[in-house]
């Protein structure tokens, strides 16, 4: 199973659609979700295309492919329009021999309580990274729509047990 990892899309209509489009240009199976999928938060300036409810259309066309966890933007309310689960504070995932433990990262965030073979996907800080911290792989493919800390728009594939952070735009 190939599986494409975004984060933080927080209402963006046109990045909503660009992280979609590459979806399917890779040709995954299933688009995992990190958080903050409609709400922009009130310490982000508000994306260039702030269009929740056309998000909500566009992923709800796909919901049957969608695996997702919630971010501290996320609520209930969320819930109600999205017809795919988006409550769950955590996932665990299995590729190949790799054990991934998804959240979005403002609640979850202790590498200590992890084995040391689990990679630790998550979001939140909007920076795309590829690294290793106490000894586990974090991985997080940053923000398509308010990207921090000159960091670009990316997604991370997941594909047999590799883990790949690559940029959104080429």
């Amino acid at each position: 199973m190939k599986i494409f990892v975004a984060s933080d899309i927080h209402g963006d209509s046109a990045q909503c659609k660009a992280v979609i489009d590459k979806y399917r240009e890779e040709k995954a199976d299933r688009l995992l979700l990190l958080g903050d999928i409609l709400y922009h938060g009130p310490r982000n300036d508000l994306p260039a295309s702030y269009e929740p409810k056309k998000v909500i259309a566009m992923l709800n066309e796909i919901k049957d492919e969608i695996l997702a966890v919630r971010g501290n933007c996320d609520t209930e309310v969320d819930q109600m329009v999205l017809e795919f689960p988006i409550m769950a504070d955590y996932i665990y995932l299995v590729s190949g021999e790799t054990t991934i433990f998804a959240t979005h990262g403002h609640k979850f965030n202790d590498l200590s309580m992890l084995p040391k073979n689990t990679v630790f996907l998550y979001g939140h800080t909007h920076v795309a990274c590829d690294e290793v911290k106490e000894g586990i792989r974090t991985m997080n493919p940053g923000s398509p729509s308010i990207p921090k800390n000159g960091t670009v728009p990316s997604y991370i594939i997941i594909e047999n047990g590799d883990l790949t952070l690559k940029p959104l735009y080429n």
